[in-house]
């Protein structure tokens, strides 16, 4: 029953994956949340984030943010980066996730869902069929009080660790640590 909520990585964030081992691999378009994925909530993009953007798009990639945020908040966001987008897009519903899919114009065999919360995210990405990279969400240092949510993503997170043969399903995806 958990293995619903399962990614198929996990990583410490979206600056941890190695888009070039990933396109290897054969996928070709990324869908992204926004908020605690790639910035902290509410927050416009940063010169990294928008940089990252380019470098993942001058690798091959098609990219597509699907959000529960409305385009005002997600054209703000993308003042500094071509993407496509799905705003208001009701995760862990499949529909927008395969829409994204077919907005990008590649099977969902080669897409994958890059996201910080197991319960929107990632189940929506395992119920639509597409692979799926768990980031650990953003916080700021002092932050120290998180939601019932996140209480049970780290029950199922301990499950999921547990569980070898859930984890790694994609593949070595990870940047090599420099010395």
């Amino acid at each position: 029953m958990l293995k619903r909520f399962y990614p198929f990585e996990y990583v410490d964030s979206v600056f941890a994956i190695d888009y070039q081992k990933l396109y290897a691999k054969g996928y070709r378009g990324i869908l992204f949340d926004i908020d605690n994925t790639l910035v902290h909530h509410g927050e416009d993009s940063t010169e990294e984030v928008d940089e990252l953007f380019r470098m993942i798009q001058g690798i091959g990639f098609q990219t597509l943010l699907l959000s529960d945020n409305n385009q005002e908040r997600i054209q703000r966001f993308l003042k500094n980066i071509n993407s496509l987008y799905i705003q208001e897009a009701g995760k862990p519903d499949p529909a927008n996730y395969l829409k994204g899919v077919q907005m990008m114009g590649i099977k969902k065999e080669e897409a994958v869902v890059v996201g910080d919360q197991i319960f929107t995210d990632i189940l929506g990405a395992n119920r639509s069929g597409i692979d799926s990279i768990l980031v650990k969400y953003l916080r700021y240092e002092n932050e120290t009080k998180i939601g019932k949510r996140r209480q049970l993503e780290k029950i199922i997170l301990r499950f999921y660790r547990r569980n070898q043969s859930c984890q790694h399903r994609i593949g070595d995806i990870q940047k090599e640590e420099t010395i």
